[in-house]
């Protein structure tokens, strides 16, 4: 019997605006690294106007018309903001937060991501200017 440890990590990820930066390599590789077997790997975003998400890494469509439905329904500039301290994308930028997450657990099964085939894991910036953005790492299993 393998006996449950857990450990704790933080990677730090480049944006170019918004849009979907797939980092699944960084976190296998950290899984590898450690060799984690089994368990479960926690994702946390320390940020309010970016989230995390998993979805097809297959065909970059799918990103474009992610953005574009989100462009619909939270506009930059609507005049119903008053919060633009940071610019007409801070507050549309921090309700599509509100909409998806900054949270993801993912289970880890025989020291691989138990992920779909086209399952990737995206860190969606939702603002318009280049971030760097802070996702936590924690794992607790054997």
């Amino acid at each position: 019997m393998n006996p449950m440890r857990q450990a704790f990590h933080e990677l730090s990820l480049a944006t170019r605006g918004r849009g979907l930066v797939e980092f699944t390599r960084e976190i296998k590789k950290w899984i590898a690294e450690n060799k984690f077997r089994d368990g479960l790997c926690t994702l946390h975003l320390r940020h309010t106007s970016a989230s995390l998400l998993i979805q097809e890494n297959a065909d970059p469509a799918v990103r474009r018309d992610l953005d574009a439905f989100f462009a619909r329904l939270v506009g930059d500039g609507d005049p119903l903001f008053i919060h633009t301290a940071e610019g007409d994308d801070d507050m549309p930028a921090h309700i599509r937060t509100a909409l998806t997450t900054v949270n993801l657990s993912i289970p880890v099964h025989g020291g691989e991501l138990a992920l779909g085939m086209w399952q990737g894991i995206y860190l969606w910036e939702h603002r318009t200017q280049p971030h760097s953005r802070r996702v936590a790492l924690h794992f607790i299993g054997a």
